[in-house]
């Protein structure tokens, strides 16, 4: 039985490295975006202190790209931009205790020591229970990241598109998980007002 429980740590294995390959964000979007808006310069709209932030300047520059590709263009100055764009993010963190199952063989015990025995207990080979489920506490600390973007009408400060993207997970880094937020935010843009939607992305190494 020994080789049973091989395989199914196997299985587990390719389980969770199949869970691990792709992130899963949970959208949301508000939008009263015009189907006639032509007009689609903007600015970053930052608040105190993100002007001279590393990071902040690493997330526009992923916004950047997505507003690129939906055919948005960045203004030169304030003065010449039709909306604004405003980030926020964060990250919080908490335990999780679970109790899994696994199985075990419970003859597995030791050497062979001669006919009559298994694993260093006298067995009789018509009579085998087989593998046995156990349970066990795991704890692990679970990570839940949130980004949302905003984009504003300037002149009439109207709200036309905000979308939070919420994403949960065992690595820590925000930097790690935002480019996949950032292109979640923006899939199917402006997509269904209000509609919660769950994408899945492909980790790329």
């Amino acid at each position: 039985m020994k080789r049973w429980l091989l395989m199914g740590i196997a299985l587990s294995s390719l389980l969770l490295s199949g869970c691990a390959s792709v992130i899963r964000t949970d959208v949301v979007a508000f939008h009263e975006w015009p189907a006639d808006l032509q007009n689609k310069s903007y600015v970053f709209d930052r608040k105190a202190g993100q002007d001279n932030n590393l990071e902040e300047k690493s997330y526009e520059n992923l916004v950047r790209t997505e507003l690129t590709r939906l055919g948005f263009t960045e203004a030169a100055t304030p003065a010449a931009a039709n909306l604004k764009v405003a980030l926020s993010y964060k990250i919080d963190s908490r335990d999780v205790r679970t109790v899994q199952p696994y199985v075990v063989d419970p003859y597995w015990y030791g050497p062979y020591y001669g006919p009559g025995w298994r694993y260093g207990r006298y067995y009789d080979p018509f009579w085998y229970p087989g593998p046995v489920t156990q349970y066990r506490e795991v704890q692990y600390q679970l990570f839940q990241r949130q980004l949302n973007v905003l984009i504003t009408n300037i002149k009439s400060g109207k709200k036309l598109y905000d979308v939070t993207v919420h994403s949960s997970g065992g690595n820590g880094s925000l930097a790690f998980a935002m480019p996949y937020m950032v292109r979640s935010a923006f899939t199917d843009f402006p997509g269904k007002n209000g509609v919660p939607r769950r994408i899945d992305l492909e980790i790329k190494e």
